[in-house]
């Protein structure tokens, strides 16, 4: 028997639909449909229109009445994380803003070595206890889909063990979370030999694994000056590619490289891009690798941001991703931090919320999310307001008061318990 019930109305529901993926969108461009409702069937979206005639075309159908003035959007993607770890780098934060920098903490024993150590020693029920934890965070703030990264194991074992982790925490979160391998975060200070050693130890003998145990689809890697170089990284990512992975990038953090391999793989997406120049951008800009702006890591390391506005003007497609993590993002609210990155890259509020929706949806390969629209998953955000643009504006002080994802209500401020 189907589950069918109508949801509304809505005071403005924004579908996201029919923007361009790529190059800027003006805020005339979006739609926003008024008193509007969602007919939502077994978790998928069935119809959308005007409430009256909804109702008065699916009489025998249950409503879910909402009273008030309420905003419909999509739920909220976010295609960078790693909030899968163990202990916390607070003291790394002290240090930064007391003017160490990020490399001079890494070297005195902090960084993602510390993170390393922690996550290590870390059981797996309690990397999933914390992992569902956090994304049941992130789905209050309006989050309904988030990558997830490994990256703080780094060894076969516990890389695994991190991996698990995430799957197991994904049955536990009212969040989906998307698993991605980052093995080749850094070379482990316990690895016996050079770096393209450890780096076709993981490819010959962790790769395999993942595909046998279904633990991820998606292969990243850190290519940056302090991690792998390009020259280093390039037989890894073929190794990928021969074994039909997706491959994604941290790329130009802090000196270019990254980006010119992520297109040069076919990368799904090339991820952080602070240091990216013109040659970048417009590289980026004609490929179909999916730019993604890390502002978290620009708040928490005190650094500039993405270049976000010359992207989408060069014609690329920008994602906006939380980079959540215990070291350089340690906030992990999506929301506030593209509302930021709006008001200093001068982004379009059309261009924010296109960059973590569809847009983000496109940098993790899914189709059936990001937008509101007939044949989609039922995952979306509501807001207490009668326009959408109070929600940006309010720069993340202004939340959702509910949630559905496929279909369930599974956040509502307002009920208690």
């Amino acid at each position: 028997m189907k589950n069918t019930q109508l949801i509304g109305p809505f005071k403005q529901l924004v579908p996201m639909t029919g923007l361009a993926l790529k190059g800027p969108i003006a805020d005339k461009e979006l739609v926003v449909m008024p008193y509007a409702g969602l007919l939502v069937e077994d978790g998928k979206i069935r119809a959308i229109g005007k409430f009256d005639e909804l109702q008065d075309k699916h009489p025998e159908v249950d409503t879910h009445w909402l009273e008030g003035n309420h905003v419909a959007l999509p739920g909220f993607i976010d295609a960078h994380t790693h909030i899968c770890f163990g202990g916390s780098r607070a003291d790394d934060y002290a240090l930064r803003n007391a003017g160490k920098s990020y490399l001079e903490i890494a070297k005195a024993g902090g960084g993602i070595w510390d993170t390393v150590t922690q996550t290590r020693k870390a059981s797996q029920e309690s990397l999933i206890k914390n992992t569902a934890k956090l994304a049941n965070r992130h789905l209050k703030n309006g989050t309904t889909t988030l990558e997830v990264k490994s990256g703080y194991g780094l060894s076969i074992d516990e890389e695994i063990k991190m991996l698990q982790a995430i799957k197991e925490a994904d049955t536990k979160a009212s969040a989906d979370l998307i698993a991605t391998c980052l093995a080749a975060h850094m070379l482990p200070r316990d690895f016996e030999g050079m770096a393209s050693e450890y780096l076709k130890e993981i490819s010959t003998k962790l790769f395999p694994i993942l595909k046998e145990k279904n633990l991820t689809r998606r292969i990243d890697a850190f290519v940056e000056e302090s991690a792998f170089s390009v020259e280093q990284i390039v037989p890894y990512f073929k190794k990928a590619q021969q074994m039909d992975f997706d491959i994604t990038v941290h790329a130009d953090q802090f000196s270019t490289g990254g980006s010119r391999v992520a297109v040069d793989f076919g990368a799904v997406s090339a991820d952080h891009l602070e240091a990216s120049t013109q040659t970048e951008i417009d590289l980026l800009a004609q490929s179909d690798t999916i730019a993604t702006a890390l502002p978290g890591a620009s708040l928490g390391l005190g650094c500039a941001f993405a270049p976000a506005r010359k992207i989408l003007d060069a014609g690329g497609a920008l994602a906006i991703a939380s980079d959540h993590n215990p070291g350089s993002a340690p906030m992990g609210d999506l929301l506030t931090q593209a509302a930021v990155l709006g008001s200093f890259e001068k982004l379009s509020n059309a261009e924010v919320l296109a960059g973590i929706t569809f847009r983000a949806a496109a940098a993790l390969r899914l189709s059936d999310r990001g937008k509101l629209e007939e044949g989609q998953l039922a995952d979306f955000c509501v807001f207490h307001t009668d326009n959408f643009n109070e929600i940006l504006y309010n720069q993340g002080n202004f939340k959702p008061c509910m949630l559905w994802k496929n279909g369930i209500l599974v956040y509502n401020k307002h009920k208690k318990g």
